[in-house]
């Protein structure tokens, strides 16, 4: 999604699978008037409809916020799911789901969120292989043996410059790494990422290709041999080049009215259809199962160990500037960096008694979050998920959007307007939430 820190020497390319907009920066702080809780309510049944009143409500509350948007809802393309979460008196957690909008066919690009399954993937893959030696900690080389493939031999943001899994996971949740995400989708490869995530239930998924560097499909399908070594550079796992036979679905996705393509414009709308797709609510549910993985079917569950769990929850939730290693300039890393709702593009200190785990993606115009909020202070937790379409002029790829004037400012007043919520809903017993009380770097 945004500027990574790159790691390997590479020429300036057309990105023909974008992931991110530079964002600007806005004050983090608002003050939130009470919502009328006359115009609030909420009952089992709405919970099982993909649109109810409960969401609607309380953005009807506010309409210094959402009076511009609710209108428009079809144009911008707006999909969100709350969670209300209660523990009963041994801390069991329920879970209980109210939609907005949310229509598994109606197509947004998800952008940086499909680096969040994907990371996930990586570490279950290493414990299905199951050989002595290799971790997610083991040294990590990609080679190359396809047209348009380029090698990873060492990682300067690494302690000791090696490549690991470890310390791609660690990017993609802390700052939104392009380059973390396209080795682990070629550690991957697309059979393995999209037949795993179908036979666990998430059957919306379609990741079919590299994020931020200009291939084509057939470059997509090849991903490169790969090798993990010891300390003295044995090879203890060496996988060859992989093309993949997955079989895309028939999907016609298009988005806006024209787009550009190597400089002309194109009066019709751009096909969508080839590249990356995930519901909300499969990003939800994939949430929901690193968090509560007790909590889900068993299917649904990710093959990992207690310390790949550790280590997802913890940098999901860490900000840039805690980081030991590297040093995050936070000038430009800046705490609400990869954390849209409740913040926006806001720069500046976050409180650290709030913390947020999520994966947020941003690209063609479209901004979507996918979080669980908790308030160790006020001891209050919920999830939120939301997207918004944001291209006024329905022209892709002219680097005109509507970020910073709708977007951002949307997804930090719908953060707000629900951690606002939760404030005032009662709850017959308080959560212990010291499981997601977590010893960052700094």
């Amino acid at each position: 999604m945004h500027p990574i820190l790159k790691i390997y020497p590479m020429a300036a390319l057309a990105f023909c699978c974008a992931c991110g907009h530079a964002k600007k920066a806005q004050s983090v702080e608002i003050n939130l008037p009470v919502a009328d809780s006359s115009l609030v309510s909420e009952t089992e049944n709405d919970a099982q409809n993909s649109s109810d009143k409960l969401i609607e409500n309380i953005l009807r509350a506010y309409p210094q916020y959402f009076d511009s948007i609710l209108p428009k809802k079809k144009d911008l393309k707006l999909q969100i799911i709350y969670t209300a979460i209660d523990r009963n008196k041994k801390n069991e957690p329920s879970f209980v789901s109210h939609y907005f909008n949310v229509n598994a066919d109606n197509y947004f690009y998800p952008a940086s969120t499909v680096k969040m399954p994907v990371a996930l993937l990586a570490l279950q893959k290493l414990n299905e292989l199951n050989i002595k030696g290799v971790d997610k900690n083991t040294s990590f080389i990609t080679e190359t043996g396809f047209e348009g493939e380029t090698p990873v031999y060492n990682d300067p943001n690494s302690p000791d410059g090696r490549p690991t899994i470890a310390n791609y996971v660690r990017k993609i949740f802390l700052v939104s790494d392009n380059d973390a995400y396209n080795r682990l989708y070629e550690f991957l490869g697309q059979e393995y990422i999209n037949d795993h995530l179908h036979a666990m239930g998430y059957n919306s998924s379609c990741i079919v290709h590299r994020l931020e560097v200009s291939m084509n499909e057939e470059q997509h399908r090849n991903t490169n041999p790969v090798k993990f070594l010891d300390s003295s550079d044995n090879v203890l796992y060496s996988q060859p080049l992989q093309r993949s036979n997955f079989v895309y679905p028939d999907r016609h996705d298009s988005v806006a009215n024209a787009y550009y393509k190597n400089g002309e414009l194109i009066n019709q709308p751009m096909n969508f259809s080839r590249k990356n797709k995930v519901s909300l609510q499969d990003l939800t549910n994939i949430l929901k199962s690193i968090l509560f993985p007790q909590e889900v079917a068993p299917n649904q569950r990710f093959n990992l160990t207690e310390d790949d769990y550790s280590l997802v929850k913890k940098y999901m939730s860490q900000f840039p500037g805690e980081t030991t290693f590297p040093q995050y300039d936070t000038t430009e890393f800046y705490d609400a960096y990869v954390k849209l709702l409740k913040y926006g593009s806001g720069k500046g200190t976050l409180p650290k008694q709030i913390r947020i785990f999520n994966k947020e993606g941003d690209a063609y115009g479209f901004l979507t979050d996918i979080a669980y909020i908790a308030d160790f202070e006020n001891n209050i937790e919920f999830m939120l998920s939301a997207t918004i379409y944001c291209n006024s002029d329905g022209v892709m790829n002219d680097d005109h959007y509507d970020y910073d004037t709708v977007g951002y400012p949307y997804l930090k007043h719908l953060g707000e307007v629900f951690y606002n919520y939760e404030l005032q809903r009662k709850r017959k017993h308080a959560p212990d939430l010291s499981t997601f009380k977590i010893a960052y770097d700094k």
